[in-house]
């Protein structure tokens, strides 16, 4: 199996409110940058959104060395899931799982490949880690550009009554 690593980073201004998420893969000296942002969202969702894109794009099972500056997504992957899925995606206090759509599609997407995660700290000179909180802010700057301040209001107001994104993630290569 191909050895791959990932760094990945989400972001959000307001939390919740316009966020971004980025991936940086790499396979040898070959590198793969990844990002796509949403108009009304939380950091936590941004984070496992940038896990999911960076595993959907792989297209066979490989050997992944993943880098998360973040402990929610590092600790629920690895700690969390399985008990998650065992209670019917409830947790210890028998309420549903914040984030149930994209935990689901984490650890779906997580199943073919062998995978060790690992938590990097945050601004902390890691270039890779680096380059991803980048992306995810362009990510940001971009939806901002997208959409009108009133456009991003009913957006967070909508996603405020769901607790979920009201429109699917878009990966943009034009943020490469």
């Amino acid at each position: 199996m191909k050895e791959i690593t990932i760094y990945t980073d989400g972001g959000c201004e307001g939390n919740p409110g316009p966020g971004g998420w980025a991936a940086v893969l790499a396979y040898g000296p070959h590198l793969k940058e990844i990002s796509g942002g949403e108009p009304a969202t939380t950091n936590n969702r941004m984070e496992l959104r940038a896990a999911v894109e960076a595993l959907g794009i792989l297209q066979e099972a490989c050997v992944i060395i993943f880098h998360t500056d973040s402990e929610y997504l590092k600790d629920g992957i690895t700690q969390w899931v399985a008990g998650w899925k065992r209670s019917g995606w409830r947790t210890k206090n028998k309420k549903p799982v914040k984030n149930q759509d994209l935990w689901m599609s984490l650890d779906a997407a997580s199943q073919k490949h062998q995978i060790r995660w690992e938590w990097v700290k945050a601004h902390a000179g890691q270039p890779q880690n680096e380059r991803c909180d980048v992306l995810a802010g362009r990510a940001i700057e971009k939806i901002r550009q997208q959409y009108t301040p009133a456009q991003l209001k009913a957006s967070l107001a909508e996603f405020k009554t769901t607790a979920s994104d009201p429109k699917p993630s878009k990966t943009d290569p034009s943020l490469f």
